[in-house]
């Protein structure tokens, strides 16, 4: 990732113009003409025009740094298969998946996805006690189930409202959870891709699919030396590539390694992993495995005087300067120059203030 400032290239402007005008007098005097008499004239028509200017603004100027990402839905998460059997039903890459619904069947029973982070490890039966019972028991009270008290312990009560559940699922109704019939995840998923087929052995422990969240968001690499631009939860800037312009969060960073063999071995690479979410997750509608851009914020001047890039003049002595309009006349006076940020920089100067006019040649 490269930091992007914008400079004041107009010392070569100002020098071609210098030399411009050297060639003409020299023209004129070949031609007998008085150099002088020339050089009035084209003052008094370059005169006629009233120059574009801009205002000396008092600001705080903070630099973007930008940084290219890819479009997606974020982490990819591995779902493993927990029980024996035959592949009998599977989704399809795309499918979204709520709360309750089917992931996919062995042996013609469905497995039923449910929302928490604690995973599935063993059975649930009368008597269990745990954090997973909780957990299972908000489910099931979110699924419309009721007759038991949602807490740590799997009673009676609670087996009668698994056996009301098995039955509408179509399973026998035993009040048991046993292993496998369950699986968990954060919320709502997107299947990504689904590595068996119908008809496959389902083995404990093998990979069944892979599956994301619903929202789409931004993965951008950045490299540890500009870490300081990293700050979960801090605003960024979000740019589409028709150009379109929205807000954003970082949600998330995270440091990887990658491996790059070389000539000399296998050399690492420690980078971050940003993760940004738009706020309105709506602008990314319509778009799929883009590339967008991120702008970060950068260095920080606060209360400074600053002007656009563009009236900036090339001394001859070497730095810049700027052509301050006073009515019909204007100086030119050297400035110092500080932050280049969003097409302005940051200026001083000896007698400079806010709200002076100064030349933005056209």
């Amino acid at each position: 990732m490269t930091r992007e400032r914008r400079r004041g290239a107009v010392g070569k402007a100002v020098a071609v113009t210098a030399v411009a005008v050297a060639a003409a007098g020299a023209a004129a005097a070949a031609l007998g003409f008085d150099p002088r008499v020339f050089f009035e004239e084209a003052e008094a028509g370059a005169s006629q025009e009233t120059p574009a200017t801009a205002e000396v603004v008092q600001q705080t100027l903070t630099e973007t740094v930008t940084a290219s990402g890819d479009l997606g839905f974020g982490d990819v998460i591995g779902l493993d298969c927990l029980r024996g059997g035959t592949f009998t039903a599977l989704p399809k890459a795309g499918d979204v998946i709520e709360r309750g619904g089917e992931l996919y069947a062995v042996d013609d029973q469905p497995v039923t996805l449910l929302y928490g982070s604690l995973p599935a490890y063993r059975s649930l039966t009368p008597g269990a006690e745990g954090a997973d019972v909780q957990q299972f028991e908000e489910n099931l009270s979110k699924l419309g189930y009721d007759g038991f008290t949602v807490d740590d312990e799997y009673t009676d009560a609670t087996a009668e409202a698994v056996e009301e559940w098995q039955d509408d699922l179509g399973l026998p109704e035993t009040g048991v959870v046993d292993l496998g019939q369950i699986a968990y995840a954060p919320g709502e998923v997107r299947v990504d891709t689904v590595g068996v087929e119908l008809g496959d052995p389902a083995q404990p422990g093998a990979p069944v699919l892979d599956y994301t969240g619903l929202d789409k968001v931004v993965t951008v690499e950045v490299d540890l030396e500009d870490q300081e631009l990293v700050t979960v939860g801090e605003a960024v800037a979000i740019t589409l590539p028709d150009g379109t312009e929205a807000t954003g969060t970082i949600a998330d960073s995270e440091s990887l390694v990658s491996e790059e063999d070389t000539q000399s071995g296998t050399e690492s690479t420690t980078y971050l992993e940003v993760t940004v979410a738009a706020d309105d997750p709506a602008v990314f509608d319509g778009l799929d495995q883009a590339a967008v851009d991120i702008g970060f914020a950068g260095d920080t001047a606060e209360d400074v005087l600053t002007v656009p890039v563009e009236a900036l003049l090339g001394l001859g002595a070497g730095g810049y300067g700027l052509e301050i309009a006073h009515g019909d006349t204007t100086e030119v006076i050297a400035v110092d120059t500080g932050l280049f940020a969003d097409g302005s920089v940051e200026v001083s100067g000896e007698g400079l203030e806010a709200g002076m006019a100064v030349v933005v040649p056209s």
